[in-house]
């Protein structure tokens, strides 16, 4: 069963002919395909992409499930879209309130002339379950990172700032097959460890400092996302003890992680680890986060978690220590969630600190 079947039969369920798809994410889970100034319709029968004059190949090589259709001057969006409606004989008729603005939501529905029903949370349900293609596209995503990370763990050195260690993860990502960055890259160093989301900067890698990288990368649209904490030439003991602390409460959210688990059951079994060590005020994000096409994406394993873990589903588990002003320390992999446990599928060695440059 491909995307656009199950999009299909969400609709069926909900009593609905048609969705009209404008986000560029969701267009890419529904056909494989992303684009700008377009839009995909999904009705019963038939499914439909329109783009125009600069999409129009890429589209109709790469794009599954729907009919492309070519859109101009002479035959604008809106006009196609509602041949396609009528096509589809579509009455009742959804559109993505999660995705769009209040403002962009509203026009649609002038354009088109119809009412358009909420159904955002559509995709929300969809796209928590992996299936075993995108899985493999984001273990792709993961190889890459990881072998960006191991040819830059070889050029860290004092002396270099964090904007070229940053720039050097993003160029080697590219190098090995990345299409581009699931976010921004953050690699901070020495006290700025101590901000979870610090932005590189010019400041210089010392001997002594800890050295973050958080950074991921796209394959067929889909995400990576690793964090991984070093030491450069030399680490004090309360350095080292605080990286182990961290270890242990990830390995013991992974641990507590399988399908029908809350998120929050799973933030509380690392969160505990963190506590009962003597730095629970220190750690103030959540363990982890679902992603997939998106870099964050519903349901989270953090403390407010209500929801369960769908088997299939694709979450971070990143616990940290920050203390403000000295530094930080956090590791980050991706795991599966399955019936029987968690699946990580990140390879990037963790079992104890790193210690570039020792001698």
């Amino acid at each position: 069963m491909n995307q656009i079947e199950r999009i299909r039969e969400e609709l069926i369920k909900r009593g609905l002919d048609a969705l009209l798809i404008s986000d560029e994410k969701n267009q890419r889970y529904a056909a494989g395909f992303a684009f700008t100034d377009g839009a995909v319709l999904v009705g019963r029968e038939k499914a439909f992409l329109l783009t125009d004059s600069r999409y129009i190949e890429a589209a109709g090589e790469q794009a599954e499930g729907v009919e492309v259709r070519l859109f101009d001057k002479q035959h604008p969006l809106v006009m196609k879209l509602k041949e396609a409606l009528g096509e589809l004989g579509a009455q009742k008729i959804a559109a993505e309130d999660q995705k769009l603005s209040h403002a962009g939501f509203l026009n649609w529905e002038k354009k088109l002339g119809v009412h358009l029903e909420a159904a955002g949370d559509l995709f929300t349900g969809l796209r928590a379950v992996k299936t075993g293609e995108e899985i493999a596209s984001m273990i792709r995503a993961q190889r890459i990172s990881e072998a960006a990370l191991e040819e830059v763990l070889q050029l860290l050195r004092p002396g270099m700032t964090e904007r070229e260690a940053a720039a050097e993860l993003v160029y080697r990502m590219l190098r090995h097959g990345g299409e581009g960055n699931s976010f921004d890259p953050i690699v901070v160093t020495g006290s700025k460890t101590s901000m979870p989301h610090g932005v590189p900067g010019d400041k210089i890698i010392q001997a002594g400092d800890f050295v973050t990288m958080d950074f991921g990368c796209l394959k067929d649209g889909y995400c990576s996302d690793m964090t991984r904490t070093v030491a450069v030439g030399s680490a004090t003991e309360e350095m080292k003890n605080i990286y182990a602390v961290v270890l242990k409460a990830q390995l013991a959210g992974i641990k507590a992680a399988r399908a029908g688990v809350l998120g929050k059951d799973i933030d509380h079994a690392a969160r505990k680890v963190i506590t009962e060590a003597g730095y629970g005020e220190y750690f103030g994000h959540g363990f982890g986060h679902c992603l997939g096409l998106d870099i964050h994406e519903p349901p989270t394993a953090g403390p407010t978690g209500n929801l369960p873990l769908p088997a299939g589903s694709v979450s971070s588990a990143e616990p940290g220590i920050y203390i403000p002003g000295r530094f930080g320390v956090r590791i980050e992999d991706v795991m599966v969630i399955r019936e029987d446990g968690a699946e990580v599928i990140t390879r990037a060695p963790k079992s104890e600190l790193i210690i570039l440059g020792k001698r």
